[in-house]
């Protein structure tokens, strides 16, 4: 049985992104498709790579951070070096998210509080009488 091939117009696509992003990660050496001429033919590993580049992008990680993560990828060991590598890079994303948080919900309440001072500034001009 043939192993599938995917060009890259069927992969940028599928994924929802650029051709010119397909052909980024493969200058990077993180895919390998085998050419037929000026045609490039990606394999079904090379569409999982895409695809796990892409989740870990989606959840904050940066393209080394998601390579570092994909290339632990050891089946016969049970993925345990990998898996806790991701659970690691998870926590440490969201702890920064979190911190994060915290400061717009920080941010947003002192925003509150000077809007609700302009707006009594302005009831109070309203009524024809200076703010204190």
């Amino acid at each position: 049985m043939a192993e599938s091939r995917y060009s890259i117009s069927e992969l940028a696509a599928e994924f929802g992104i650029t051709t010119r992003t397909i052909r980024f990660y493969e200058e990077k050496g993180l895919i390998h498709p085998q050419r037929a001429g000026q045609k490039r033919l990606y394999s079904a590993a090379d569409r999982v790579r895409i695809k796990l580049i892409l989740r870990g992008k989606r959840i904050g990680m940066s393209l080394q951070e998601s390579v570092e993560v994909i290339d632990l990828y050891d089946p016969e060991h049970n993925n345990r070096g990998q898996l806790h590598s991701l659970i690691s890079t998870v926590q440490s994303k969201r702890e920064r998210l979190l911190r994060q948080k915290h400061d717009i919900d920080e941010m947003l309440a002192g925003l509150d509080e000077v809007q609700a001072l302009c707006e009594q500034g302005l009831e109070t001009t309203k009524r024809g009488k200076t703010p204190s």
